[in-house]
């Protein structure tokens, strides 16, 4: 579709391309404006994915993924027709796999290493393929760059996941990102402030609002819950009572009011151990945002209305155990003397 240019015919600015035709035409009036363009499409038609691989004369685009970028070939391991050769030609191919393997410089050999601990750890924490392909782009800059000499592979990337993930608004906590590395949270954040300097990257800091979808389906609440949350964020931000306090415990406190509004009871402790935050912390900042708010008495009327429910239920489950053991011992009685 162009917007920047009108139909002469009746002024209208929707034009649409149809690249199978090759023409530009006005949406109102039909008018063909343009005709006679390049087809850029392949030629070929396929009509399944195995005509599709057979039929592409192209492999798969250029990725930092790779060590190589996906442009090289490699002697990988023999399939079961191997035995149809003669033992020399056996040896003569394990042998230029070997070579094969040897000819890599330490660039090479550091990146083959590294970028397969990049996809587990991305993997594991469940992130996009975007955050994955600048990750490695930016860890083979900072391996070209002479950075991570010295320094332990395993650390500095997942100091970058910790800041591409925060550029892309995705954020994941540093307990989580300890847990999927096996790296103390010091040494995290080391690495972090040292390759920050090192590849000049400016990112600002994680709001609480972003780290509400992932606490929500941890947590597996409903989008009901993470929309009030959100909410809830956006109508602190204005005051003071929040700014400069950890975004981890915010985002907590405010999945926690959100729950307990919501009719969905989650205990601060629940809440803490996924998040990785202490429950003091979701405790005063919970008081925090719900004196922002001006919701005490609405909470408090919620949580005593809770209370007494289940005072009401205490009662009858405490009975019915008494009958249900009544009704054992009146069995175990009545067996030996119909023996």
């Amino acid at each position: 579709m162009n917007k920047k240019r009108n139909c002469p015919h009746c002024g209208n600015e929707e034009l649409k391309n149809d690249s199978s035709k090759g023409i530009l035409y006005c949406t109102k009036c039909g008018a063909i404006l343009e005709e006679g363009e390049i087809d850029r499409q392949a030629e070929w038609r396929s009509f399944s994915a195995e005509q599709q691989s057979t039929r592409t004369r192209s492999g798969a685009p250029v990725t930092f993924t790779k060590y190589d970028k996906g442009i090289s070939t490699e002697i990988g391991k023999g399939n079961s027709e191997m035995y149809k050769l003669s033992s020399k030609k056996r040896n003569q191919y394990y042998r230029l796999r070997k070579w094969n393997k040897r000819i890599m410089d330490s660039t090479e050999r550091n990146l083959n290493y590294s970028l397969a601990e990049l996809e587990r750890q991305v993997s594991y924490l469940i992130l996009p393929k975007s955050i994955h392909e600048e990750v490695a782009r930016l860890y083979e800059k900072a391996v070209k760059k002479g950075v991570v000499r010295g320094r332990s592979i395993e650390s500095i990337i997942t100091a970058l996941i910790y800041a591409v993930a925060r550029s892309y608004g995705i954020p994941r906590t540093i307990s989580e990102l300890s847990a999927a590395s096996g790296i103390e949270k010091r040494e995290i954040g080391r690495a972090y402030r040292y390759i920050s300097r090192q590849l000049d990257l400016r990112i600002l800091p994680a709001t609480a609002k972003q780290y509400i979808p992932r606490f929500v389906s941890l947590l597996g609440l409903d989008g009901k819950i993470e929309a009030s949350a959100k909410k809830i964020i956006e109508e602190t931000q204005t005051s003071k009572t929040i700014s400069g306090k950890g975004p981890t415990g915010v985002a907590a406190a405010a999945i926690y009011i959100a729950a307990v509004l919501g009719g969905r009871k989650q205990t601060q402790r629940d809440i803490a151990d996924i998040v990785g935050v202490t429950e003091v912390t979701i405790r005063n900042r919970y008081k925090d945002l719900v004196t922002s708010l001006g919701i005490e008495e609405q909470i408090e009327k919620i949580t005593t209305d809770e209370e007494t429910e289940e005072e009401k239920i205490k009662p009858r489950r405490r009975r019915r155990k008494k009958i249900v053991s009544k009704f054992k011992l009146s069995q175990l009685k009545q067996k030996p003397e119909e023996k």
